[in-house]
Protein backbone atom coordinates (compact mmCIF):
# COMPACT_ATOMS: atom_id res chain seq x y z
CA UNK A 1 0.00 0.00 0.00
CA UNK A 2 2.96 2.02 0.64
CA UNK A 3 3.64 2.49 -2.64
CA UNK A 4 0.58 4.71 -3.30
CA UNK A 5 0.80 7.22 -1.01
CA UNK A 6 1.04 10.87 -2.58
CA UNK A 7 4.78 11.83 -3.09
CA UNK A 8 4.15 14.99 -1.19
CA UNK A 9 3.28 13.09 1.56
CA UNK A 10 6.26 10.52 1.98
CA UNK A 11 8.68 13.24 1.19
CA UNK A 12 7.26 15.34 4.26
CA UNK A 13 7.69 12.43 6.41
CA UNK A 14 11.09 11.34 5.15
CA UNK A 15 12.25 14.29 6.68
CA UNK A 16 10.52 15.30 9.69
CA UNK A 17 11.42 11.21 10.76
CA UNK A 18 14.74 10.37 9.82
CA UNK A 19 15.63 7.52 7.24
CA UNK A 20 15.56 5.03 10.31
CA UNK A 21 12.34 5.80 11.72
CA UNK A 22 10.76 6.59 8.35
CA UNK A 23 11.24 3.36 7.02
CA UNK A 24 9.76 1.81 10.25
CA UNK A 25 7.10 4.11 9.56
CA UNK A 26 6.75 3.28 5.78
CA UNK A 27 6.64 -0.84 6.69
CA UNK A 28 3.65 -0.29 9.21
CA UNK A 29 1.30 0.33 5.76
CA UNK A 30 2.39 -3.01 4.57
CA UNK A 31 0.49 -4.47 8.37
CA UNK A 32 -3.02 -5.45 8.27
CA UNK A 33 -5.40 -2.61 9.81
CA UNK A 34 -6.63 -3.46 13.10
CA UNK A 35 -10.22 -3.94 14.33
CA UNK A 36 -11.75 -2.48 17.99
CA UNK A 37 -14.93 -2.64 19.76
CA UNK A 38 -15.40 -0.67 22.92
CA UNK A 39 -17.74 -2.00 25.56
CA UNK A 40 -21.18 -0.05 26.80
CA UNK A 41 -20.91 0.98 30.24
CA UNK A 42 -24.37 2.27 30.65
CA UNK A 43 -25.27 -1.13 29.89
CA UNK A 44 -22.87 -3.73 31.15
CA UNK A 45 -19.06 -4.43 31.90
CA UNK A 46 -16.54 -5.96 30.67
CA UNK A 47 -16.84 -9.09 32.53
CA UNK A 48 -20.37 -9.80 31.46
CA UNK A 49 -20.28 -9.04 28.07
CA UNK A 50 -17.68 -11.70 27.74
CA UNK A 51 -20.04 -14.33 29.37
CA UNK A 52 -22.71 -13.39 27.44
CA UNK A 53 -20.80 -13.01 23.81
CA UNK A 54 -19.79 -15.92 21.45
CA UNK A 55 -16.88 -14.08 20.66
CA UNK A 56 -15.64 -12.89 24.26
CA UNK A 57 -12.95 -15.02 24.62
CA UNK A 58 -11.39 -14.17 21.77
CA UNK A 59 -10.41 -10.17 21.89
CA UNK A 60 -7.54 -8.58 23.22
CA UNK A 61 -7.51 -5.87 25.57
CA UNK A 62 -6.78 -2.58 24.09
CA UNK A 63 -4.07 -1.19 26.66
CA UNK A 64 -5.08 3.15 26.87
CA UNK A 65 -8.33 1.83 26.52
CA UNK A 66 -10.61 0.33 29.89
CA UNK A 67 -13.30 -0.90 27.91
CA UNK A 68 -11.53 -1.57 24.69
CA UNK A 69 -10.64 -4.88 22.84
CA UNK A 70 -9.08 -6.06 19.68
CA UNK A 71 -11.00 -8.11 17.29
CA UNK A 72 -10.53 -10.45 14.30
CA UNK A 73 -11.79 -9.24 11.17
CA UNK A 74 -13.98 -12.11 10.03
CA UNK A 75 -16.23 -11.98 13.74
CA UNK A 76 -18.35 -9.05 12.27
CA UNK A 77 -19.97 -8.05 15.92
CA UNK A 78 -22.09 -5.08 13.93
CA UNK A 79 -24.59 -8.41 12.86
CA UNK A 80 -25.14 -10.02 16.21
CA UNK A 81 -28.25 -8.75 18.16
CA UNK A 82 -25.63 -7.55 21.36
CA UNK A 83 -24.75 -4.32 18.44
CA UNK A 84 -28.45 -3.96 18.35
CA UNK A 85 -28.84 -3.89 21.82
CA UNK A 86 -26.45 -1.14 22.29
CA UNK A 87 -24.01 -3.20 24.55
CA UNK A 88 -20.65 -1.96 22.46
CA UNK A 89 -19.39 0.16 19.98
CA UNK A 90 -17.19 -0.62 17.06
CA UNK A 91 -14.29 1.82 17.11
CA UNK A 92 -10.60 2.23 15.29
CA UNK A 93 -8.50 1.36 18.34
CA UNK A 94 -6.10 4.90 18.58
CA UNK A 95 -9.39 6.63 18.48
CA UNK A 96 -10.49 5.51 22.26
CA UNK A 97 -7.51 7.37 23.40
CA UNK A 98 -9.07 10.93 23.77
CA UNK A 99 -11.57 10.34 25.64
CA UNK A 100 -9.42 8.25 28.38
CA UNK A 101 -7.23 11.52 28.65
CA UNK A 102 -10.28 13.89 29.41
CA UNK A 103 -11.18 12.53 32.44
CA UNK A 104 -14.63 12.50 32.66
CA UNK A 105 -15.80 11.99 36.07
CA UNK A 106 -20.07 11.44 36.95
CA UNK A 107 -21.79 14.68 37.35
CA UNK A 108 -19.70 16.83 34.83
CA UNK A 109 -20.46 18.97 32.34
CA UNK A 110 -19.05 17.80 28.82
CA UNK A 111 -19.40 19.02 25.53
CA UNK A 112 -17.90 16.71 22.30
CA UNK A 113 -17.95 19.87 20.15
CA UNK A 114 -16.95 17.90 16.99
CA UNK A 115 -18.41 14.73 17.72
CA UNK A 116 -20.44 12.97 14.35
CA UNK A 117 -20.38 9.82 14.21
CA UNK A 118 -20.57 9.68 18.31
CA UNK A 119 -18.54 7.33 19.11
CA UNK A 120 -16.56 9.53 21.25
CA UNK A 121 -19.81 10.83 22.86
CA UNK A 122 -21.09 7.45 23.48
CA UNK A 123 -17.61 6.42 25.61
CA UNK A 124 -18.11 9.70 27.50
CA UNK A 125 -21.89 8.83 28.17
CA UNK A 126 -20.18 5.86 29.92
CA UNK A 127 -18.03 7.53 31.97
CA UNK A 128 -20.81 10.02 33.59
CA UNK A 129 -22.89 6.74 34.25
CA UNK A 130 -26.16 9.12 33.70
CA UNK A 131 -24.57 11.66 36.39
CA UNK A 132 -24.23 14.80 34.62
CA UNK A 133 -24.85 16.19 31.76
CA UNK A 134 -23.24 15.48 27.71
CA UNK A 135 -23.51 18.16 25.32
CA UNK A 136 -23.12 16.34 21.66
CA UNK A 137 -22.59 18.74 18.50
CA UNK A 138 -22.00 18.55 15.22
CA UNK A 139 -21.73 21.43 12.05
CA UNK A 140 -22.68 19.72 9.64
CA UNK A 141 -26.33 18.58 9.65
CA UNK A 142 -26.01 15.55 7.81
CA UNK A 143 -23.62 13.84 9.92
CA UNK A 144 -25.95 14.49 13.18
CA UNK A 145 -28.14 11.64 12.12
CA UNK A 146 -25.52 9.00 12.61
CA UNK A 147 -24.75 10.87 15.80
CA UNK A 148 -28.19 10.75 17.39
CA UNK A 149 -28.55 7.36 16.23
CA UNK A 150 -25.67 6.52 18.08
CA UNK A 151 -26.19 7.91 21.30
CA UNK A 152 -29.63 6.73 21.33
CA UNK A 153 -28.88 2.98 20.55
CA UNK A 154 -26.67 3.46 23.24
CA UNK A 155 -29.21 4.36 25.42
CA UNK A 156 -27.71 7.66 26.68
CA UNK A 157 -30.45 9.30 28.81
CA UNK A 158 -28.36 12.74 29.85
CA UNK A 159 -27.26 13.75 26.13
CA UNK A 160 -28.23 17.08 24.33
CA UNK A 161 -27.92 16.72 20.46
CA UNK A 162 -26.92 20.22 18.47
CA UNK A 163 -26.12 21.02 14.92
CA UNK A 164 -24.51 24.02 15.74
CA UNK A 165 -20.97 26.46 14.84
CA UNK A 166 -18.95 26.42 17.71
CA UNK A 167 -19.13 30.62 17.82
CA UNK A 168 -22.95 30.24 17.98
CA UNK A 169 -23.01 27.94 21.49
CA UNK A 170 -20.08 30.04 22.71
CA UNK A 171 -22.17 33.10 23.69
CA UNK A 172 -24.83 30.41 25.27
CA UNK A 173 -22.49 28.15 27.32
CA UNK A 174 -20.00 30.46 28.22
CA UNK A 175 -17.68 29.23 30.94
CA UNK A 176 -20.25 26.01 31.77
CA UNK A 177 -18.25 23.10 30.87
CA UNK A 178 -16.06 20.77 32.76
CA UNK A 179 -14.67 18.93 30.13
CA UNK A 180 -14.67 19.72 26.48
CA UNK A 181 -13.37 17.13 23.61
CA UNK A 182 -12.37 18.86 20.38
CA UNK A 183 -11.61 15.58 18.17
CA UNK A 184 -11.03 17.92 15.60
CA UNK A 185 -11.54 17.83 11.08
CA UNK A 186 -8.13 17.48 9.82
CA UNK A 187 -6.08 16.18 6.77
CA UNK A 188 -6.87 12.26 8.17
CA UNK A 189 -3.18 11.18 7.46
CA UNK A 190 -3.45 8.53 10.17
CA UNK A 191 -6.37 6.92 9.01
CA UNK A 192 -4.59 6.18 5.06
CA UNK A 193 -4.01 2.42 6.43
CA UNK A 194 -7.66 2.17 7.37
CA UNK A 195 -9.43 4.36 4.73
CA UNK A 196 -7.52 4.25 1.39
CA UNK A 197 -10.13 6.64 0.32
CA UNK A 198 -9.17 8.76 3.00
CA UNK A 199 -5.71 9.58 0.51
CA UNK A 200 -8.04 10.59 -2.35
CA UNK A 201 -9.56 13.28 0.09
CA UNK A 202 -5.68 14.49 1.02
CA UNK A 203 -5.25 16.99 -1.10
CA UNK A 204 -8.74 18.30 -0.97
CA UNK A 205 -8.80 18.97 2.75
CA UNK A 206 -5.59 20.92 2.67
CA UNK A 207 -3.57 21.54 5.90
CA UNK A 208 -3.62 24.73 5.46
CA UNK A 209 -7.34 24.81 5.52
CA UNK A 210 -7.88 22.30 8.18
CA UNK A 211 -5.67 24.39 10.13
CA UNK A 212 -7.29 27.51 10.33
CA UNK A 213 -10.76 25.45 10.74
CA UNK A 214 -9.12 24.12 13.66
CA UNK A 215 -7.89 27.54 15.41
CA UNK A 216 -11.18 28.73 15.02
CA UNK A 217 -12.72 25.68 16.65
CA UNK A 218 -10.07 25.56 19.64
CA UNK A 219 -10.81 29.37 20.12
CA UNK A 220 -14.48 29.22 20.89
CA UNK A 221 -14.11 25.68 22.77
CA UNK A 222 -12.44 27.93 25.11
CA UNK A 223 -15.07 30.11 26.04
CA UNK A 224 -17.12 27.62 26.75
CA UNK A 225 -14.41 26.03 29.38
CA UNK A 226 -14.84 26.61 33.00
CA UNK A 227 -11.86 27.71 35.51
CA UNK A 228 -10.37 24.88 36.21
CA UNK A 229 -11.60 22.51 33.17
CA UNK A 230 -10.12 20.52 30.55
CA UNK A 231 -9.89 20.18 27.22
CA UNK A 232 -8.69 17.73 25.06
CA UNK A 233 -7.73 18.60 21.31
CA UNK A 234 -7.18 15.32 19.21
CA UNK A 235 -6.59 15.39 15.28
CA UNK A 236 -6.45 12.07 13.39
CA UNK A 237 -2.98 13.44 11.17
CA UNK A 238 0.62 13.65 11.49
CA UNK A 239 0.84 17.16 10.28
CA UNK A 240 2.71 19.06 12.68
CA UNK A 241 0.84 22.38 11.63
CA UNK A 242 -2.38 21.09 12.96
CA UNK A 243 -0.95 19.77 15.79
CA UNK A 244 1.96 20.86 17.72
CA UNK A 245 1.84 24.46 15.78
CA UNK A 246 -1.79 24.53 16.63
CA UNK A 247 -1.02 24.16 20.32
CA UNK A 248 1.46 26.58 20.87
CA UNK A 249 -0.89 29.43 19.17
CA UNK A 250 -3.29 28.82 20.88
CA UNK A 251 -1.36 29.00 24.01
CA UNK A 252 0.22 32.12 22.98
CA UNK A 253 -3.23 33.74 23.08
CA UNK A 254 -4.33 31.79 26.13
CA UNK A 255 -2.17 32.67 29.05
CA UNK A 256 -4.53 31.12 31.39
CA UNK A 257 -4.19 27.74 29.36
CA UNK A 258 -1.57 25.48 30.58
CA UNK A 259 -0.76 22.05 28.50
CA UNK A 260 -1.50 19.21 31.14
CA UNK A 261 1.47 16.81 30.79
CA UNK A 262 0.40 13.06 29.41
CA UNK A 263 2.63 9.90 30.24
CA UNK A 264 3.86 8.40 27.37
CA UNK A 265 3.39 5.37 27.90
CA UNK A 266 1.77 2.17 25.56
CA UNK A 267 4.37 3.23 23.35
CA UNK A 268 3.10 6.85 22.58
CA UNK A 269 5.50 8.84 22.08
CA UNK A 270 6.11 12.60 23.19
CA UNK A 271 4.92 15.56 20.94
CA UNK A 272 7.10 17.47 19.19
CA UNK A 273 7.74 21.29 20.16
CA UNK A 274 11.09 21.12 17.54
CA UNK A 275 8.53 20.64 14.81
CA UNK A 276 7.38 23.93 15.37
CA UNK A 277 8.88 27.66 15.75
CA UNK A 278 6.54 28.51 18.70
CA UNK A 279 6.21 32.10 17.44
CA UNK A 280 6.62 34.53 20.81
CA UNK A 281 5.59 31.56 22.81
CA UNK A 282 7.87 32.23 26.02
CA UNK A 283 10.56 28.86 25.94
CA UNK A 284 9.13 27.01 29.02
CA UNK A 285 5.29 27.15 27.58
CA UNK A 286 7.17 25.72 23.85
CA UNK A 287 8.32 23.07 26.18
CA UNK A 288 5.38 21.67 28.08
CA UNK A 289 4.06 20.69 24.42
CA UNK A 290 6.19 17.67 24.51
CA UNK A 291 3.67 16.39 26.98
CA UNK A 292 1.33 15.94 24.47
CA UNK A 293 1.23 12.32 22.30
CA UNK A 294 1.69 11.11 19.09
CA UNK A 295 0.71 7.56 18.21
CA UNK A 296 2.28 6.15 15.68
CA UNK A 297 1.22 3.08 13.40
CA UNK A 298 5.08 1.47 13.84
CA UNK A 299 4.76 1.84 17.68
CA UNK A 300 0.86 0.95 18.72
CA UNK A 301 -1.51 -1.27 17.63
CA UNK A 302 -3.67 1.54 16.13
CA UNK A 303 -3.48 4.41 13.58
CA UNK A 304 -2.08 7.40 13.63
CA UNK A 305 -3.24 9.86 16.61
CA UNK A 306 -2.55 13.26 18.17
CA UNK A 307 -3.91 14.14 21.44
CA UNK A 308 -3.38 17.26 23.83
CA UNK A 309 -4.84 18.22 27.03
CA UNK A 310 -5.37 21.49 28.17
CA UNK A 311 -6.36 23.32 31.57
CA UNK A 312 -7.54 26.30 32.38
CA UNK A 313 -6.53 28.27 35.22
CA UNK A 314 -8.84 28.91 38.56
CA UNK A 315 -11.26 26.69 40.07
CA UNK A 316 -15.48 26.60 38.72
CA UNK A 317 -18.15 28.41 41.28
CA UNK A 318 -21.44 26.11 41.64
CA UNK A 319 -23.69 28.14 41.62
CA UNK A 320 -26.82 27.08 43.39
CA UNK A 321 -30.24 27.76 42.14
CA UNK A 322 -33.52 26.12 43.09
CA UNK A 323 -34.76 26.79 39.78
CA UNK A 324 -32.35 24.15 38.42
CA UNK A 325 -32.61 21.32 40.63
CA UNK A 326 -33.22 18.06 39.20
CA UNK A 327 -36.61 17.09 38.80
CA UNK A 328 -36.56 12.96 40.07
CA UNK A 329 -38.22 10.60 42.68
CA UNK A 330 -39.44 7.32 43.35
CA UNK A 331 -41.52 5.64 40.57
CA UNK A 332 -44.07 5.17 42.75
CA UNK A 333 -44.13 8.72 43.86
CA UNK A 334 -44.19 9.56 40.19
CA UNK A 335 -46.68 7.56 38.85
CA UNK A 336 -48.94 9.26 41.65
CA UNK A 337 -47.74 12.87 40.32
CA UNK A 338 -49.10 11.82 36.87
CA UNK A 339 -52.67 10.03 37.79
CA UNK A 340 -52.92 13.22 39.70
CA UNK A 341 -52.37 15.56 37.01
CA UNK A 342 -54.56 13.26 34.16
CA UNK A 343 -57.67 13.28 36.76
CA UNK A 344 -57.73 17.23 36.82
CA UNK A 345 -59.33 18.35 33.79
CA UNK A 346 -59.27 21.71 35.17
CA UNK A 347 -55.56 21.62 34.74
CA UNK A 348 -55.64 20.01 31.40
CA UNK A 349 -57.88 23.18 29.79
CA UNK A 350 -56.10 25.89 31.45
CA UNK A 351 -52.57 24.78 30.98
CA UNK A 352 -50.72 24.28 34.65
CA UNK A 353 -47.31 23.65 36.05
CA UNK A 354 -46.72 20.66 33.72
CA UNK A 355 -48.77 22.43 30.56
CA UNK A 356 -46.17 25.43 30.73
CA UNK A 357 -43.33 23.39 29.49
CA UNK A 358 -45.36 21.94 26.12
CA UNK A 359 -42.80 24.31 23.37
CA UNK A 360 -42.45 23.58 19.69
CA UNK A 361 -38.98 25.19 18.02
CA UNK A 362 -38.00 26.17 14.61
CA UNK A 363 -34.51 25.33 13.41
CA UNK A 364 -33.66 28.99 15.27
CA UNK A 365 -36.65 30.47 16.27
CA UNK A 366 -38.24 31.04 19.41
CA UNK A 367 -39.88 28.15 21.79
CA UNK A 368 -43.43 29.02 21.92
CA UNK A 369 -46.36 26.92 23.58
CA UNK A 370 -48.15 24.15 21.95
CA UNK A 371 -51.41 25.05 20.76
CA UNK A 372 -54.32 24.40 23.09
CA UNK A 373 -56.15 22.64 20.71
CA UNK A 374 -53.08 20.00 19.81
CA UNK A 375 -53.82 18.01 23.09
CA UNK A 376 -51.00 17.91 25.95
CA UNK A 377 -48.29 15.90 24.86
CA UNK A 378 -46.86 15.84 28.36
CA UNK A 379 -49.32 14.49 29.71
CA UNK A 380 -50.17 11.84 27.31
CA UNK A 381 -46.73 10.96 27.99
CA UNK A 382 -47.40 10.31 31.77
CA UNK A 383 -50.32 8.25 31.13
CA UNK A 384 -48.19 6.00 28.64
CA UNK A 385 -45.49 6.00 31.38
CA UNK A 386 -48.23 5.37 34.23
CA UNK A 387 -49.63 2.22 32.55
CA UNK A 388 -46.61 0.72 30.34
CA UNK A 389 -43.54 1.67 32.99
CA UNK A 390 -42.86 -0.06 35.95
CA UNK A 391 -42.26 1.72 39.65
CA UNK A 392 -38.75 1.46 38.85
CA UNK A 393 -38.70 3.99 36.70
CA UNK A 394 -38.35 7.18 37.71
CA UNK A 395 -38.41 10.40 35.21
CA UNK A 396 -35.54 12.52 35.84
CA UNK A 397 -34.57 15.79 34.37
CA UNK A 398 -37.27 18.23 32.93
CA UNK A 399 -40.02 17.47 30.34
CA UNK A 400 -40.04 19.35 27.38
CA UNK A 401 -41.97 19.15 24.65
CA UNK A 402 -40.91 20.39 20.62
CA UNK A 403 -44.21 20.24 19.32
CA UNK A 404 -45.80 16.85 19.68
CA UNK A 405 -41.96 15.29 20.42
CA UNK A 406 -41.11 15.00 23.88
CA UNK A 407 -38.06 14.82 25.79
CA UNK A 408 -36.41 14.42 29.11
CA UNK A 409 -33.46 17.13 29.24
CA UNK A 410 -30.99 17.29 31.95
CA UNK A 411 -31.51 19.51 34.83
CA UNK A 412 -29.91 22.90 34.67
CA UNK A 413 -29.69 23.03 31.11
CA UNK A 414 -29.46 27.04 29.80
CA UNK A 415 -32.00 27.79 27.08
CA UNK A 416 -31.51 26.45 24.12
CA UNK A 417 -33.42 29.09 22.23
CA UNK A 418 -31.98 30.04 19.07
CA UNK A 419 -29.68 27.25 18.27
CA UNK A 420 -30.00 24.68 15.60
CA UNK A 421 -31.26 21.32 18.26
CA UNK A 422 -31.37 17.66 16.65
CA UNK A 423 -32.69 16.38 20.32
CA UNK A 424 -33.43 18.55 23.18
CA UNK A 425 -32.17 15.17 25.78
CA UNK A 426 -33.64 12.38 25.77
CA UNK A 427 -36.47 11.57 23.16
CA UNK A 428 -39.25 9.37 24.81
CA UNK A 429 -41.70 9.81 21.70
CA UNK A 430 -44.99 11.16 20.73
CA UNK A 431 -48.13 12.23 20.70
CA UNK A 432 -50.98 12.59 18.42
CA UNK A 433 -54.53 11.66 18.00
CA UNK A 434 -54.91 11.54 21.79
CA UNK A 435 -52.42 9.17 22.06
CA UNK A 436 -48.58 8.69 23.00
CA UNK A 437 -46.56 6.49 20.69
CA UNK A 438 -43.26 5.27 22.65
CA UNK A 439 -39.78 5.93 20.74
CA UNK A 440 -36.75 3.58 20.38
CA UNK A 441 -34.64 5.66 22.12
CA UNK A 442 -36.93 5.18 25.19
CA UNK A 443 -36.70 1.52 24.82
CA UNK A 444 -33.17 1.60 24.24
CA UNK A 445 -32.61 3.74 27.46
CA UNK A 446 -34.28 1.37 29.38
CA UNK A 447 -33.52 -1.42 31.61
CA UNK A 448 -35.68 -4.44 31.44
CA UNK A 449 -36.97 -4.18 34.95
CA UNK A 450 -38.80 -0.16 34.02
CA UNK A 451 -41.21 -1.64 31.92
CA UNK A 452 -44.62 -3.08 33.07
CA UNK A 453 -44.26 -5.95 30.47
CA UNK A 454 -41.71 -7.45 28.58
CA UNK A 455 -40.11 -10.88 26.93
CA UNK A 456 -37.08 -11.67 26.73
CA UNK A 457 -35.57 -14.30 24.67
CA UNK A 458 -31.59 -15.58 24.10
CA UNK A 459 -29.75 -13.34 21.33
CA UNK A 460 -29.23 -16.68 19.48
CA UNK A 461 -33.40 -17.50 19.74
CA UNK A 462 -34.82 -17.42 15.69
CA UNK A 463 -37.45 -15.07 17.40
CA UNK A 464 -34.68 -12.52 18.38
CA UNK A 465 -33.51 -12.26 14.87
CA UNK A 466 -37.36 -12.28 13.25
CA UNK A 467 -37.86 -9.23 15.35
CA UNK A 468 -34.76 -7.20 14.14
CA UNK A 469 -35.90 -7.85 10.91
CA UNK A 470 -39.38 -6.14 11.21
CA UNK A 471 -41.48 -9.51 11.28
CA UNK A 472 -44.78 -9.83 13.33
CA UNK A 473 -44.23 -12.43 16.07
CA UNK A 474 -46.02 -14.88 17.88
CA UNK A 475 -45.44 -15.96 21.89
CA UNK A 476 -46.65 -18.70 24.33
CA UNK A 477 -47.66 -17.18 27.70
CA UNK A 478 -44.09 -18.49 29.58
CA UNK A 479 -42.79 -15.83 27.65
CA UNK A 480 -44.49 -12.65 29.05
CA UNK A 481 -42.68 -11.33 31.77
CA UNK A 482 -45.33 -8.79 33.81
CA UNK A 483 -44.08 -6.26 36.19
CA UNK A 484 -47.21 -6.03 38.81
CA UNK A 485 -47.66 -2.70 41.08
CA UNK A 486 -47.74 -3.95 45.11
CA UNK A 487 -50.19 -0.65 45.33
CA UNK A 488 -48.13 0.13 48.26
CA UNK A 489 -45.45 2.65 46.70
CA UNK A 490 -42.57 0.07 47.46
CA UNK A 491 -41.97 -1.45 44.05
CA UNK A 492 -43.11 -4.40 41.62
CA UNK A 493 -42.88 -8.04 41.36
CA UNK A 494 -41.83 -9.61 38.42
CA UNK A 495 -44.29 -12.55 37.45
CA UNK A 496 -45.61 -15.26 34.62
CA UNK A 497 -49.16 -16.17 34.42
CA UNK A 498 -51.48 -17.54 31.40
CA UNK A 499 -53.70 -14.95 31.93
CA UNK A 500 -50.76 -12.50 30.77
CA UNK A 501 -51.23 -13.30 27.73
CA UNK A 502 -55.13 -11.30 27.73
CA UNK A 503 -52.47 -7.97 28.46
CA UNK A 504 -52.52 -5.28 25.48
CA UNK A 505 -50.19 -2.60 24.87
CA UNK A 506 -46.74 -1.96 24.43
CA UNK A 507 -44.56 -4.69 25.47
CA UNK A 508 -40.34 -4.08 25.78
CA UNK A 509 -38.70 -6.54 23.62
CA UNK A 510 -35.11 -8.20 24.98
CA UNK A 511 -31.92 -10.33 24.53
CA UNK A 512 -30.41 -11.81 27.22
CA UNK A 513 -32.03 -9.17 29.21
CA UNK A 514 -31.07 -6.04 26.97
CA UNK A 515 -33.95 -4.09 25.32
CA UNK A 516 -33.89 -4.29 21.72
CA UNK A 517 -37.30 -2.37 20.97
CA UNK A 518 -41.21 -1.94 20.97
CA UNK A 519 -43.82 -4.45 20.44
CA UNK A 520 -47.40 -4.33 20.74
CA UNK A 521 -49.74 -7.43 22.50
CA UNK A 522 -52.63 -7.54 20.48
CA UNK A 523 -54.23 -10.32 22.30
CA UNK A 524 -53.78 -14.35 21.40
CA UNK A 525 -50.25 -14.28 21.52
CA UNK A 526 -49.51 -11.77 18.39
CA UNK A 527 -46.97 -9.00 18.58
CA UNK A 528 -46.96 -6.52 16.23
CA UNK A 529 -43.63 -5.42 15.34
CA UNK A 530 -42.86 -1.58 16.42
CA UNK A 531 -39.28 -1.40 15.23
CA UNK A 532 -38.54 1.22 12.91
CA UNK A 533 -37.37 0.36 9.30
CA UNK A 534 -33.87 2.27 10.47
CA UNK A 535 -33.17 0.30 13.03
CA UNK A 536 -33.23 -3.06 11.49
CA UNK A 537 -31.33 -5.97 10.61
CA UNK A 538 -30.50 -6.15 7.15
Amino acid sequence: MAGFLPLAFTTKMEKLLGADEYERFIRSYDDPRLYGLRINRLKLDADRWKELSPFGDQVKPIPWAEDGFYYEEGERPGKHPHYHAGLYYIQEPSAMAPVELLDVQPGHRVLDLCAAPGGKSTQIAGKLQGSGVLVTNDNARERTKALAKNVELAGVRNAVVLNEDPAAMAPVFAHWFDRILVDAPCSGEGMFRKDESMIAEWEKHSIERCSVMQRHILRDAARMLAPGGKLVFSTCTFSPEENEAQIAQFLAEHSDFEVVQIEPRFGWKAGRPDWTSGGDLMPERLASIAGTVRLWPQHVAGEGHYAAVLQRKGERIIAVDASQEQISGTGSARKKEANAILRSSSEKKSGGKHAKDARKTTSRGPLNRVQAGDGDPILLWREFAAAHLSDDFAEEGVVQAYGSRVYLQPAGMPPLDGLRVVRAGWFVGEAGRGKFEPSQPLALGLKREEAAISIDWRADDSNTVRYLKGETLFIEAADIKARHRNGNGSGGSESSKKSDTELKGYVLLCADGFPLGWGKLSGGGMIKNELPAGWRLI
